[in-house]
C-alpha cells in the first residue's frame, strides 16, 4: 500500500506515543495551562491523521489473512464474500487517500468563503448568486453547515457580495481550491435580444484562525463604519444600524458582518474575519517567498481565472489549472464540484 510519502508515518506515530506518555504523567496537569493545552491540541491533531490510517491498515491485514485462510480451505462462498468486502475496502481507501492531500497546517479549520460579483451589473450579480447556490449545495452534500455573515443584494437581481462561514472538518482544506475568478458564458436571461454574455465573479477563501494565533492589529489603522442590515443575510438580520464594516488601512482589506443581533457582536465577528485575512495574507507571502527560492513554475495568485462555465453555444465546465472538464453543467451548478477540488489538490499538494 503506497501512501505517497505525504507524511512521515513512523515519525507521526512516535510523536503521538510521546504525547500520550506525557499526558499520562502524574504531574502533567501541574504545568502551565498553556503548555498542557498545546500538547493536547498537537496530540489531537495527530489523531486526526493516524486514526484513519491505522483503521485502514488493520482492515487490510484482516482481509488479507481471511483471504489466505479461505484459499487454504477452498471455501468459494467465503471467497466471494471477501471480494465484496474488498470492493468496499477499496472505496474506503480511496476516501482515505483523498484526505491525505489535506495535510496543510490550516486545512482542518473552518473557512470563510466570500463571493464578489464582477463588472457587468445585473448579469454579474446573477452569476454571483448562481455560484452561491452551487457552494451551498456542495456544503449540504458533505453534511457541513454554514452561516451567512454578510449579504449585499444586487440592484435588480442576484448579489453584489456574500460571505459565508463554512463549518466542518477540513472545510478550508477543500474550499481553498476554489479561490480565484470564475467565468460564465451564456445567453443572458436579462437580454431581450438573447445575446451571449460573459460574466465574472471572484471567490475568496480564508481559514477561520484560532484565537491563539498571534496577529497584531493596531486600532489606529482601522476605519470602522456602521450601516443598516439588509437582504437575505441570515436569520438574525435586522433593520437597525447594527451592521459593521471594518477597513484595514495598510492593506486595504475590508470585512463586514450583519448577521449578529448587536453592533458589538457584529464588530467582534468582523474582527475575527479580519484577523483570518491578515493571517492568510502573511501565509501567502511566505508561500510565494518559498516558491521563489525553489524556482517553482507553479504560480497561483488571487485574481487568476481558474474556471470557465460555458453554457452557450455548447455546455462545458473546465478548470484551467488542471484541464479537468465536464459536459454536465447542471450537476456542477448543483454542487457536484469534488472532481475539480480534488484534482487541484492532488496536482498542487503544497498549495
Amino acid at each position: 500500500m503506497n501512501y505517497g510519502g505525504l507524511f512521515d508515518l513512523d515519525k507521526k506515530i512516535k510523536e503521538h506515543k510521546s504525547y500520550e506518555e506525557e499526558i499520562q504523567k502524574q504531574n502533567f496537569w501541574d504545568q502551565d495551562q498553556q503548555i498542557t493545552q498545546e500538547i493536547i491540541k498537537k496530540n489531537n491533531d495527530l489523531k486526526k491523521y493516524l486514526t484513519p490510517f491505522l483503521t485502514i491498515q488493520n482492515k487490510w491485514h484482516e482481509i488479507r489473512e481471511l483471504y489466505e485462510l479461505a484459499q487454504e480451505e477452498g471455501d468459494e462462498s467465503f471467497l466471494n464474500d471477501l471480494e465484496n468486502q474488498f470492493e468496499a475496502f477499496k472505496r474506503e481507501y480511496e476516501d482515505f487517500e483523498d484526505n491525505l492531500i489535506l495535510s496543510g497546517k490550516d486545512d482542518q479549520l473552518n473557512a470563510y468563503l466570500t463571493i464578489h460579483s464582477g463588472a457587468g451589473g445585473t448579469e454579474a450579480c446573477d452569476w454571483a448568486s448562481m455560484l452561491l447556490r452551487m457552494y451551498i449545495r456542495w456544503i449540504e452534500r458533505h453534511n457541513f453547515t454554514y452561516e451567512t455573515l454578510d449579504y449585499q443584494a444586487g440592484g435588480e437581481a442576484g448579489i453584489k457580495s456574500v460571505t459565508l462561514r463554512v463549518i466542518g472538518d477540513f472545510t478550508y482544506g477543500y474550499l481553498k481550491a476554489e479561490k480565484g475568478v470564475h467565468r460564465l458564458v451564456r445567453i443572458s436571461p436579462f437580454d431581450s435580444n438573447k445575446r451571449r454574455h460573459t460574466s465574472f465573479a471572484s471567490v475568496d477563501v480564508d481559514p477561520e484562525v484560532n484565537d491563539d494565533i498571534d496577529i497584531e492589529i493596531n486600532d489606529k489603522e482601522l476605519k470602522i463604519d456602521t450601516y443598516r442590515s439588509s437582504g437575505a443575510g441570515g436569520q438574525h438580520v435586522n433593520k437597525t444600524d447594527s451592521a459593521v464594516r471594518i477597513t484595514h488601512l495598510p492593506t486595504g482589506i475590508i470585512v463586514q458582518c450583519q448577521n449578529e443581533r448587536s453592533q458589538h457582536q457584529n464588530k467582534s465577528t468582523a474582527m475575527k474575519m479580519l484577523k483570518s485575512k491578515l493571517y492568510q495574507l502573511e501565509e501567502e507571502k511566505r508561500k510565494k517567498e518559498q516558491q521563489a527560492k525553489e524556482s517553482t513554475k507553479m504560480k497561483i495568485e488571487w485574481g487568476s481565472q481558474i474556471r470557465s462555465y460555458v453554457f452557450h453555444p455548447y455546455i462545458m465546465v473546465k478548470d484551467h489549472r488542471t484541464s479537468i472538464e465536464t459536459g454536465n453543467g447542471d450537476a456542477v451548478m448543483d454542487g457536484d464540484i469534488d472532481e475539480f477540488i480534488l484534482g487541484f489538490l492532488k496536482k498542487f499538494k503544497n498549495y
